[in-house]
């Protein structure tokens, strides 16, 4: 009698459907890296066969893996109310994780508003920045900084304001009226640094010489990562960010950061903002709010922000922006869960307790062949190798694809830079496992 398979065994006979994002489809669907099931910090194959996560999946799951408490909070929420509209409706949950994340921000950052990707959430601060001048009668005010190496979603406005030259070459002149602040990555001077860096803080300055050559008036917001993850994990040189907001402050600028990587501990603290003890005008977050059980994203907003848009007739919309899963019941509840253990296990100061041990593990690896440098900061950790001259990422495919199939951990690559994010859950034993895995995968990738 044959045995059905179930669905976390269930191997696919046709890869060709799905068009995978960010990924060589080709390459993968020759030698598919499948998982099927996940627990605490690890994923498994369909066959079984477990792979350490070493990457928090896409900097996203914290709180590691199919969590009980968010399981379950899942769960009951399906079987009571599985949709309710966000437009002239709304449901309690969302209010209270609203009140959740707002008392989480610094300073007087205390709305919030709701949506689906960390791509929706730089869009929408973006969206919200423009209107918050046009409404206090500063219409001029439509010019957008970003940074150079930034990586913002993939939006119109994201990919406008980021920095990344394959996101944006392929799809025309995107936003106008957008300019970039220079990266904060010099390897002459910056390798090797556990933490943020000592040198780079005047790159901040750069945005004085925009100022000057677009004015002020002109200027809406500035948005930046307080560690640009997705381009190999850049930490902010030291008093970097808060050279930032005194410029930004001196001109009436408004400062976005985009927190969808560094928010719900990753750097130790509940955002980074606390870290670098800024306040910005507006925060984006995504990823961790759930521990990426559900999608959600949003932007928490400063009072006056949102106090200048409350103006006018009280039965008219005040801001003609959202979406149809804005606060979704079953994002709001995961993010409540996660919240609660969040901080019933402390794993915001765990992580910060785990990051001089963890950057000394990372640092072990210098002096590994074809290892150019290595950053770190909170629990991230970005490896340069060597480049191949004439096949550049493909030392970093070859050691992700390694680390699947042979050594059993997941990261991310960033052509040649090996990123790792680990969840906050994880063990000094498993730091210890993913740098033992990760020695072995430099050694072997020729």
């Amino acid at each position: 009698m044959a045995v059905a398979q179930t669905a976390s065994t269930t191997v696919p006979n046709d890869l060709e459907a799905h068009w995978m994002p960010f990924t060589a489809n080709r390459a993968f669907k020759s030698r598919p890296r499948l998982v099927a099931r996940a627990k605490d910090m690890h994923y498994y194959t369909p066959e079984g066969r477990p792979i350490l996560d070493g990457a928090a999946a896409l900097w996203c799951t914290n709180a590691g893996h199919n969590r009980e408490p968010i399981v379950a909070a899942i769960q009951k929420q399906a079987a009571e109310m599985d949709f309710a509209p966000s437009f002239q409706f709304s449901h309690p949950r969302a209010f209270e994780v609203a009140s959740r994340i707002a008392a989480l921000a610094p300073g007087d950052l205390d709305h919030v508003f709701f949506c689906n990707s960390g791509s929706e959430a730089c869009d929408t601060a973006l969206k919200i920045a423009l209107a918050y001048h046009n409404v206090r009668g500063e219409g001029t005010r439509t010019r957008l900084i970003g940074r150079e190496r930034g990586y913002h979603g993939v939006g119109f406005g994201g990919i406008s304001v980021g920095g990344i030259v394959n996101n944006r070459k392929f799809f025309g002149s995107l936003l106008t009226g957008v300019d970039h602040l220079p990266h904060t990555y010099n390897r002459e001077q910056q390798a090797f640094t556990k933490g943020e860096p000592e040198w780079g803080a005047h790159l901040a300055d750069d945005l004085e010489r925009i100022v000057a050559l677009h004015d002020a008036s002109t200027i809406a917001a500035v948005i930046v990562e307080p560690m640009a993850g997705s381009t190999g994990v850049l930490p902010a040189p030291k008093g970097y960010l808060q050279r930032l907001r005194a410029i930004c402050d001196k001109y009436g600028i408004l400062l976005i950061l985009d927190e969808v990587i560094t928010g719900f501990g990753r750097l130790g603290h509940a955002f980074a903002a606390e870290r670098y003890g800024i306040v910005p005008d507006l925060i984006t977050f995504a990823k961790g709010v759930t521990s990426g059980a559900v999608p959600m994203g949003g932007v928490i907003v400063r009072k006056g922000i949102h106090d200048a848009f409350m103006k006018g007739p009280e039965h008219m919309v005040e801001l003609f922006h959202g979406y149809t899963y804005s606060a979704h019941p079953l994002a709001c509840v995961a993010a409540l869960a996660a919240l609660d253990l969040y901080r019933d296990e402390n794993l915001f100061a765990r992580a910060k307790k785990l990051e001089p041990l963890w950057a000394d593990a990372v640092m072990s690896l210098k002096g590994l062949p074809r290892v150019l440098d290595i950053r770190t900061v909170g629990l991230t950790a970005g490896i340069d190798l060597a480049s191949r001259p004439d096949a550049y990422g493909k030392r970093g495919y070859e050691a992700m694809e390694r680390g699947f199939h042979d050594e059993g951990i997941m990261f991310r690559v960033v052509g040649d830079t090996l990123a790792l994010t680990p969840p906050l859950i994880v063990s000094e034993a498993q730091i210890g496992e993913i740098f033992e895995k990760v020695t072995r995968i430099i050694k072997a990738v020729n």
